[in-house]
C-alpha cells in the first residue's frame, strides 16, 4: 500500500524525571529533508534522531519537534567550597583575637557569605536520554505512519479510478484510429477525381498512397506502450515499497505515449479524446507529487 508523504505524529515519554513529547510532521518534497528542532543544550543527540527518521522515512520534507520538561528533575546540585569556607572561618576567628570579641559563628552565618555554596546542574545521561527520546520519536512515527497510510488509500482509490478512465479512453482511440485511413483514402479519391476530371483513377496508386498514410498515423505501438504502462503502474500501486519516484518517472512516459498518439492522430475527435487523456495522465501526476 502506498504513503502519502503528508502526515502528522505525537509521541511522549520520559528520561528519569525530565518528561519528552516529540511531534513529527512532513510535507512533499523530492527527496528526504530532515530538520530536528531541539534545545541548544542537548544538540548531541540529533544525529540519533536522523537515524531513526532515515530509517522509517524515505521522502518528504520532514520536521521533528523534540520538548524536554526538566521542572521536575532532580539535576541541581549544590556544593560547599570548602577552602574559601574554611578562610573565611579563619579570618572572623582572627578578627576576634585581635578586637576581643565572642566568636558565634553558625553553618547559616557561614553560608551567607559569597561562593560558600556553589549551585551548578548536575549533567544529563545524553547516552540514556537519546534512546528515551528516540523511543518516543518512534511512537511519534507510529501515528504518523498511521495518517500517511489513510491519505495513501485515498490516493490509491483515485489513481486507480483515473488508469480504468485511462484504459477506457484508449480502447476508444484504438477503435477509431482505422477509420482516419478509410476518411483519408475516400478524400484522396475525391480530390483526384477532381483534379483528373475522370473516374478512371489508378486504384494501385491510391492503395499506395492510403498504405503509406496509415503507416504515418498508426498507433498501435503507442497503445501497446500505454497499456504495458498501466500494467506496470498498478503493481508500483500495490508495492510495499516506497514508490513515488518511479510513479513519477512512469507517468513521463505515460506522457510521451499521449503526445505521440495526439501528434499521429488525423481526426477531431481522436484529437479529443487525446486532451481527455492527456488531462487524465496530469491527475495522476499531480497526485505522484504526494506519494513517498
Amino acid at each position: 500500500m502506498i504513503k502519502s508523504m503528508t502526515g502528522f505524529g505525537v509521541g511522549k515519554g520520559v528520561s528519569g524525571k525530565m518528561e519528552i513529547v516529540v511531534e513529527i510532521k512532513s510535507v512533499n518534497n523530492r527527496y528526504l529533508d530532515c530538520t530536528v528542532k531541539i534545545p541548544r543544550i542537548y544538540f548531541s543527540i540529533e544525529e540519533p534522531i536522523k537515524a531513526v527518521v532515515q530509517k522509517c522515512i524515505s521522502r518528504g520534507k520532514v520536521d521533528v519537534y523534540i520538548t524536554i520538561d526538566t521542572s521536575n528533575a532532580d539535576d541541581v546540585e549544590i556544593s560547599v567550597n570548602r577552602p574559601l569556607t574554611e578562610a573565611y572561618v579563619l579570618v572572623l576567628k582572627s578578627l576576634a583575637e585581635e578586637y576581643g570579641l565572642t566568636v558565634n559563628i553558625s553553618a547559616t552565618d557561614i553560608t551567607k557569605f559569597p561562593d560558600v555554596l556553589q549551585v551548578k546542574k548536575r549533567e544529563a545521561d545524553m547516552e540514556r536520554l537519546s534512546a528515551d527520546v528516540c523511543s518516543a520519536l518512534e511512537g511519534a512515527i507510529t501515528g504518523f505512519d498511521e495518517m500517511r497510510i489513510r491519505e495513501g488509500g485515498k490516493l490509491y482509490a483515485d489513481i486507480s479510478a483515473r488508469l480504468v478512465e485511462i484504459e477506457r479512453l484508449i480502447s476508444v482511440i484504438e477503435d477509431i484510429s482505422p477509420r482516419s485511413v478509410a476518411e483519408y483514402r475516400k478524400k484522396l479519391e475525391t480530390k483526384m477525381t477532381e483534379i483528373l476530371q475522370t473516374s478512371d483513377i489508378d486504384d494501385a496508386r491510391i492503395v499506395t498512397e492510403a498504405a503509406l498514410f496509415a503507416e504515418r498515423v498508426a498507433i498501435n505501438e503507442e497503445i501497446v506502450r500505454l497499456r504495458s504502462h498501466i500494467d506496470q503502474l498498478r503493481g508500483l500501486l500495490d508495492s510495499k515499497e516506497p514508490v513515488g519516484r518511479k510513479i513519477d518517472f512512469l507517468v513521463q512516459e505515460f506522457n510521451r505515449e499521449a503526445n505521440t498518439i495526439g501528434s499521429k492522430g488525423n481526426d477531431p475527435e481522436m484529437a479529443k479524446l487525446v486532451v481527455d487523456l492527456k488531462a487524465e495522465i496530469e491527475k495522476i501526476r499531480e497526485q505522484a507529487q504526494n506519494i513517498e
